[in-house]
């Protein structure tokens, strides 16, 4: 998920140099989503590796 979310950032910075500033702020805004996205999903799995880890021990 973090690649696409790099994958529409890059595109955003080239649309946005070329002048294309309405798909750059789209674009932007869906990296940005993707990678809060990314961000909790990663979240969620710290938290379980923790629990299971203590449930182990």
């Amino acid at each position: 998920m973090l690649r696409w979310a790099l994958l529409f950032f890059i595109i955003s910075i080239v649309a946005g140099l070329l002048g294309f500033t309405g798909i750059s702020q789209a674009t932007a805004g869906i990296a940005r989503i993707l990678f809060f996205i990314a961000i909790v999903i990663f979240l969620i799995f710290v938290v379980l590796a923790i629990t299971a880890g203590s449930a182990i021990l």
